[in-house]
């Protein structure tokens, strides 16, 4: 575990180094190092420098490889997951730190929210499904297992297990908690150490929220490493047990996609870089309907929150031809109505500075030559805004990276600046169009984009524009008067779903609940006996040895222990059941038929379901036979077992006719014991034959076991 505790960073003169965090010990560089400067994106005062003159980053590959894949090797995926919930809510009880500094890079507290408090919750949304959705493990099985013999003595399956070497996360400045989080969680659950580096404007956030992960001792040795500053030779240590998640620009990320190491030496990479995303106005949403305001708020949002740095945020806002006036007319009367540009700190401050001079330079350059190229601006200024300072006067502010929304129009809407260069601030542009077909070629001219709103209450055009877009978006959010005020918003990953896009957006994915861990992931074809499966899995295979209690004529013996009385500290994969057969009357069905009020003719008339190409003639209900497989081999008194709570893949095979018998065989097939339970999950297989042996159907009944046998023992 890391039990160093934080220190104060090391300064020279008013300027501390940012650390980095490496082989489980904070460094920073020698004392004449210059670093490049971090400034205040409100004030342009110096808080700070970054440099990683003298880092051993090809240590740190090595420390991860070895010691961070170990250390997480020793914990199941629910032991991982489990972590990331005690460090969500370590970092909750210190999130006023962390917003203190986040003022710093131009954050309202609102944008500081969606970072810090969007990040934790991440970590608590992993580690909740890694519990519910996850084995409690470290081998996941993709799908069920194919028979490759005649015999069934020759298996083949796909399982999923850590790639053995680390996680090289790069991440923009707009999220410097978030960014870090939201790729950490499902790294940590599949078990691969992570080396963080983010971008330098707004390294010191992460750093600090680092400091707080270092410091609550959660997080095994090596797990988590952090690089401040440039780390241009890590690829260089690179390879095909590693992979890189990169965040930026689409210029940044072709050049570490042209790596030697990427390109030939099979480090997976995945990217995450610009897209000029589009909000589409309906037809039917009219000035005055639910829909028009709902869409012009959602534009307002993306255009100010983060002051619109955010990958996500409208760029483009495409309105049915003719109302282009009205869209902008509102979106301006809200924006001057809502927002106050100025220091975070300030009381009623709405919209805060770009976090970085640069950065205000590169968005008023971008701005420049859309205007040069026929954009016209409808709202705003590209001069230095007035904003609220700090103490609460209104100036405008040398140093400070503050800049006014900005909306644009555009007489030719087939401008090609419009559909390629991205203004990453405050900027959005109206777009009219003619028909749906022309908005569907509108918003695919941004040639793959992270996310596309669809503001309709026709359910056709909702059809015809989302089916359009879908294949030139990661993300479809669609808007109208039903989802307005539970809509989590246009511009917000949830990390239930995928975040990503195709084209210019990258190419890659993130989030998506479970399918993020795997991504960390390999999946391997494994062929080989079910005993041998079994053994790797740690699921059983049909096919594998059993030890069943029961009837002896069907294999089952009086010296093994039925498995409904053991514990899980007893129970053992491949322990089980089977039954007698017990025979179907004709006066079974019907009674069944009468009690349940299910009259289907096949179960109630012999003469029509002998018509039926599909019976041979009065046949059992399906659930019958399931509610008689449950008395054939429950074991009735008080013990380990505590509920059945499901079925799962109940499949009816063959039909029983009245007259015919039926049996059960149940075999432990999945144990998952609970971390923070006395109690775990278990699978047993299920399956019915009839009195020649036929199989009449399969399923896997699902039950809570205790840990140890505390219930009969009380009972007793």
């Amino acid at each position: 575990m890391t039990t160093q505790t934080a220190t104060a960073p090391e300064t020279t003169g008013a300027a501390p180094i940012v650390p980095s965090y490496v082989r489980d010990a904070w460094w920073t560089p020698a004392d004449d190092v210059a670093g490049t400067e971090v400034r205040d994106a409100n004030t342009g005062e110096v808080l700070a420098r970054v440099s990683t003159d003298g880092l051993d980053l090809p240590g740190a590959v090595e420390h991860a490889r070895t010691v961070g894949q170990r250390e997480l090797a020793q914990l199941t995926l629910h032991e991982r997951a489990l972590k990331l919930k005690e460090l969500a809510q370590f970092l909750n009880g210190r999130r006023d730190e962390l917003y203190a500094i986040s003022y710093r890079t131009g954050a309202t507290k609102i944008d500081s929210m969606v970072d810090i408090d969007g990040g934790i919750g991440v970590l608590f949304t992993f580690s909740s499904k890694g519990r519910r959705e996850l084995p409690n493990s470290n081998v996941i099985l993709d799908g069920p297992a194919e028979t490759l013999s005649r015999d069934g003595s020759f298996l083949g399956t796909h399982v999923y297990t850590p790639i053995p070497g680390v996680a090289v996360q790069i991440n923009a400045f707009n999220f410097p908690v978030w960014g870090m989080l939201e790729k950490l969680a499902p790294a940590f659950i599949a078990g691969v150490p992570t080396i963080v580096k983010p971008a330098t404007p707004t390294g010191h956030l992460t750093e600090a929220c680092v400091r707080l992960m270092v410091e609550s001792g959660i997080l095994p040795a090596g797990s988590l490493q952090l690089v401040s500053g440039s780390a241009r030779e890590l690829l260089d240590s690179l390879d095909y047990r590693d992979m890189v998640s990169f965040t930026g620009s689409a210029e940044t990320a072709d050049r570490l996609k042209s790596h030697a190491n990427v390109v030939s030496g099979g480090v997976r990479f995945t990217s995450e870089t610009d897209s000029l995303n589009a909000a589409i106005l309906g037809p039917d949403a009219e000035p005055g309907s639910p829909e028009f305001e709902a869409f012009v708020k959602a534009v307002v949002t993306e255009m100010t929150v983060k002051a619109g740095q955010k990958c996500t945020a409208i760029r483009r806002t495409i309105v049915p031809k003719g109302r282009e006036q009205a869209v902008v007319e509102a979106i301006s009367a809200r924006l001057a109505q809502r927002v106050v540009v100025g220091d975070p700190r300030a009381e009623g401050v709405t919209m805060g500075a770009l976090a970085s001079l640069d950065q205000l330079r590169d968005v008023r350059g971008a701005v420049e030559s859309m205007l040069d190229a026929g954009g016209e601006l409808a709202y705003g200024t590209l001069d230095a805004p007035v904003v609220r300072t700090a103490d609460g006067t209104e100036s405008t502010v040398d140093g400070g990276a503050f800049m006014s929304p900005l909306l644009l129009t555009w007489d030719d809407v087939e401008a090609e600046a419009v559909h390629t260069r991205e203004a990453f601030g405050p900027v959005s542009s109206v777009l009219g169009y003619t028909d749906l077909d022309d908005a569907v070629r509108l918003a695919a001219r941004g040639s793959g984009s992270l996310v596309a709103t669809v503001c309709t209450n026709d359910p056709e055009a909702a059809r015809r524009l989302t089916l359009g877009i879908a294949g030139h978006h990661g993300r479809v959010h669609i808007l109208n008067r039903e989802t307005a005020k539970s809509s989590t918003g246009h511009g917000s990953p949830v990390p239930h779903l995928v975040h990503g896009g195709p084209g210019r957006a990258g190419g890659g994915e993130e989030l998506g609940g479970i399918r993020a861990v795997k991504h960390h992931m390999q999946r391997t074809a494994v062929q080989g006996s079910p005993n041998l499966l079994t053994a790797v899995t740690g699921v059983w295979h049909t096919g594998a040895d059993r030890r069943l209690a029961g009837a002896e004529e069907f294999g089952g013996s009086a010296e093994n222990t039925h498995p409904f009385r053991k514990s899980l500290a007893e129970l053992r994969i491949g322990d089980g059941f089977v039954s007698g057969l017990r025979t179907v009357g004709p006066e079974d069905i019907l009674e069944f038929a009468e009690k349940t009020g299910d009259t289907f003719y096949a179960h109630t008339d012999a003469q029509a379901a002998e018509a039926n190409p599909f019976f041979p003639g009065q046949v059992a209900h399906g659930y019958l036979l399931v509610s008689w497989a449950a008395g054939l081999f429950v074991e009735p008194a008080p013990g380990p077992v505590l509920a059945n709570y499901g079925l799962e893949n109940l499949r009816f095979i063959t039909p029983v006719a009245a007259g015919d018998a039926v049996r059960v065989t149940l075999t432990a097939k999945r144990i998952t014991p609970r971390v923070t339970d006395e109690y775990g999950e278990v699978a047993w297989d299920a399956v019915l034959h009839n009195q020649d042996d036929e199989i009449v159907a399969t399923y896997d009944v699902l039950t809570l076991v205790e840990k140890e046998d505390t219930t009969y023992k009380n009972w007793a």
